[in-house]
């Protein structure tokens, strides 16, 4: 009770405490004792109103110490939001009162699985390290509100995500995402055991409710962070003239958005590929925007919208993915670029970080998560070696 008491707003203070006048000014309700005793001075031998006096001043007394210890204890709390989050004040927050702190940044894992591989775990580090202020939400659809999973977790991804300061895992509740956006009405009629891409026509989807209600920036698991991203409304460009996915950001009830929502609706075609991802953002953009090519680093811009340069997410293109798994002579700076796309999807030999491999993509893992490099990928391969040492 005390901690509520001390907890509450100023102004939730003032409306329980009545006026009060000491010296001709407004004072606390604490007045409210002396004055009872200064203005009804008790005769000297009356011990009856004496001892009414005395118990009165104790209280005032107590009432004191309680007010100060309340004060002090306010600002402790005060100096541990200003300087460090407490790692158990996340696990009693939403997701709408995280998302409403504005500026998220926001990653999507639609599968069932519940142990996020090691470029998941990179995307979201090297996020929560170049967004430090800011949240980094990753949804998560196999996880539900029963799910007993925390720091401890036996799923080593998840425990080294949920220890990071800034980052928030949640489930992926698609019903409530939908509520109140033209995708909902889609939702409530499609059979996802019917559909031919549902894991990637969910989080196409999502996203764009997600980006619409509450604003800040999309960006798939495969994507990591390098430096930040200086525009709030963008999309970015794959190619001349063609926009991804994958990445982009607008700040809520964005126009733009919305009518993306629509269009998803409108043309929906699960059975194509992109049609609801990349080819419903470049359809839409075309349709306000005269795309022309780029030359050189530049960007462009149509109504506010920024359409950023490939070099910006996809400095090495999609036909080329398989560089970052290979040993460069010298490693490129990617001095334009605010992010890397590893183009996770066309990977499908599963090709991954390997501790002591010189890959670019190691580079990158311990240039960018570092935890997840010593811990998924160092730690994982001294497992191994250890396993393999005793079973022979």
């Amino acid at each position: 009770m005390l901690q509520t008491l001390w907890l509450s707003s100023p102004g939730s203070w003032a409306s329980k405490e009545p006026d009060c006048h000491c010296d001709g000014k407004q004072t606390s309700w604490k007045c409210g004792f002396v004055r009872t005793i200064t203005q009804h001075p008790c005769p000297k031998y009356d011990h009856k109103c004496l001892g009414k006096a005395r118990m009165l001043k104790k209280i005032q007394i107590c009432l004191c110490f309680f007010f100060v210890s309340g004060i002090l204890y306010e600002i402790s709390l005060l100096s541990g939001c200003c300087f460090s989050y407490m790692p158990m004040s996340k696990n009693f927050l939403t997701p709408e009162q995280v998302l409403n702190l504005g500026k998220s940044i926001i990653f999507l894992e639609t599968t069932e699985r519940l142990e996020p591989p090691p470029l998941v775990s990179c995307s979201v580090e090297s996020a929560a390290r170049i967004y430090q202020d800011r949240p980094i939400i990753l949804f998560m659809k196999g996880l539900t509100n029963d799910t007993a999973l925390d720091l401890n977790s036996s799923y080593a991804a998840f425990s080294l995500l949920s220890s990071m300061k800034n980052v928030f895992i949640f489930p992926l509740q698609m019903e409530t995402v939908f509520q109140e956006t033209p995708l909902l009405q889609w939702y409530n009629q499609v059979v996802p055991e019917q559909e031919k891409n549902w894991i990637h026509v969910s989080s196409d989807a999502s996203r764009l409710a997600l980006i619409w209600k509450y604003g800040g920036i999309y960006m798939d698991t495969d994507v990591i962070s390098i430096r930040p991203i200086p525009e709030e409304s963008f999309l970015a460009a794959q190619k001349s003239k063609f926009s991804s996915n994958g990445i982009f950001g607008f700040p809520a009830h964005h126009k733009f958005i919305w009518d993306c929502m629509e269009n998803f609706v409108l043309k929906y075609n699960g059975n194509i590929w992109g049609n609801q991802g990349p080819f419903l953002m470049t359809r839409m953009l075309k349709a306000i925007c005269n795309l022309t090519d780029f030359k050189g680093t530049e960007d462009h811009s149509c109504q506010n919208i920024s359409f950023l340069n490939p070099q910006r997410f996809y400095p090495i293109p999609y036909p080329a993915w398989g560089r970052y798994y290979e040993v460069w002579d010298k490693s490129p700076n990617f001095n334009h670029s605010y992010a890397l796309h590893l183009w996770n999807f066309m990977n499908r030999n599963r090709k991954s970080v390997v501790a002591g491999s010189n890959t670019l993509a190691e580079k990158l893992y311990k240039a960018y998560c570092p935890t997840t490099y010593k811990d998924l990928i160092q730690n994982a391969k001294l497992r191994d070696v250890t396993h393999s040492e005793d079973t022979a």
